[in-house]
Formats: structure tokens, C-alpha cells, sequence
């Protein structure tokens, strides 16, 4: 249940923060939010026991992302769907700590940006350069670091009977 509030609170922030920070191409603006991206990754440990499950809610939390912010349906369903398989992957061969859970979310967004320019330059949606692809990866670090760190902590102080997993 929490997983999915996660979710919901990160779809939301993402809106409320893409409206108030400059989000266009030819617009970077200093903060990139991919929190939904973020969460995504965080919200693993509570789906370990049926990963099924926690693909089939990536892939959908992904076209839900589509939908409301980029139009390109399913570009974004799959992409979720690719880190939360590299995610699984990479929670399975190491523990989970503050440290781990950083490089993790620094590899999937830097993964994130360099797909989605990769297809946006390869299909000419939008004039984009390799420089504003790692313009939009420096400066969406920040911010979702940030919020990965404010989501982990307070994921572990949530008392365990609430949470049904340990994260850890």
C-alpha cells in the first residue's frame, strides 16, 4: 500500500514541479524532476516477493507518466519497465543502504536521459544535442537525489507494521 502512495505523491510532484520549473527543450532549466522515475527504484524492496507484479505497476505507472506529461504513449511505459528490470537486478546482487540506493538512482537516470535522447535524436521529435542531454543529466541529479534521500529516510522510520517490508 505504501509503494503505492509513493507512486501517486511522486505522479503529483512531478506535475506540480514540471509546471513551475521551465521543462522544454530549448527551456533547460536548472532542476529536472524524474521523480516517478525515482520512486520507481525505491519502491522495489515492497514488491521482492512478486516481481510480477511490481513490472506490471512500472510499465503502467509509466504510460499513466505518458499520458499526463510527455504524449508518447508507451515510450516511457517501456522505459520505466527497462529500469525497473535493471533495478531488480541490481537489489538482488546488493544490499540496500543509503550509498547503493544513490549510484543506483545517479546509473538509472543517467540510463533515463541518454534513452531518451538517444530516441528523441534518433526519430527527430525534438532538436536535441549530446550537450543537452548532459545538461538535462547533471541537472536532474539534484533534485532527485535529494528526493530519493527524503523518501528513504523517512521510509525507515515508518514503523515496520506499517510498512508490511523491511527496505533494508
Amino acid at each position: 500500500m505504501i509503494s503505492y502512495i509513493i507512486l501517486g505523491i511522486s505522479l503529483l510532484l512531478d506535475g506540480i514541479l514540471t509546471n513551475f520549473l521551465p521543462y522544454l527543450v530549448n527551456d533547460l532549466s536548472l532542476f529536472t524532476p524524474l521523480l516517478t522515475l525515482v520512486s520507481i527504484i525505491i519502491i522495489y524492496p515492497f514488491f521482492r516477493k512478486d516481481e510480477m507484479k511490481y513490472f506490471i505497476v512500472s510499465f503502467l505507472v509509466g504510460v499513466i507518466y505518458d499520458l499526463f506529461y510527455t504524449n508518447l504513449i508507451f515510450f516511457n511505459g517501456v522505459l520505466f519497465f527497462t529500469i525497473a528490470y535493471i533495478s531488480s537486478r541490481i537489489t538482488k546482487n546488493m544490499t540496500r543502504n543509503t550509498l547503493n540506493l544513490l549510484l543506483e538512482t545517479i546509473g538509472m537516470i543517467i540510463l533515463y536521459e541518454a534513452l531518451t535522447g538517444l530516441v528523441l535524436f534518433t526519430y527527430h521529435v525534438v532538436p536535441i544535442t549530446v550537450y543537452k542531454v548532459w545538461y538535462k543529466i547533471i541537472h536532474s541529479l539534484l533534485l532527485n537525489v535529494i528526493y530519493v534521500e527524503i523518501v528513504y529516510w523517512i521510509l525507515k522510520i515508518i514503523p515496520k507494521k506499517y510498512k508490511k517490508i523491511s527496505i533494508n
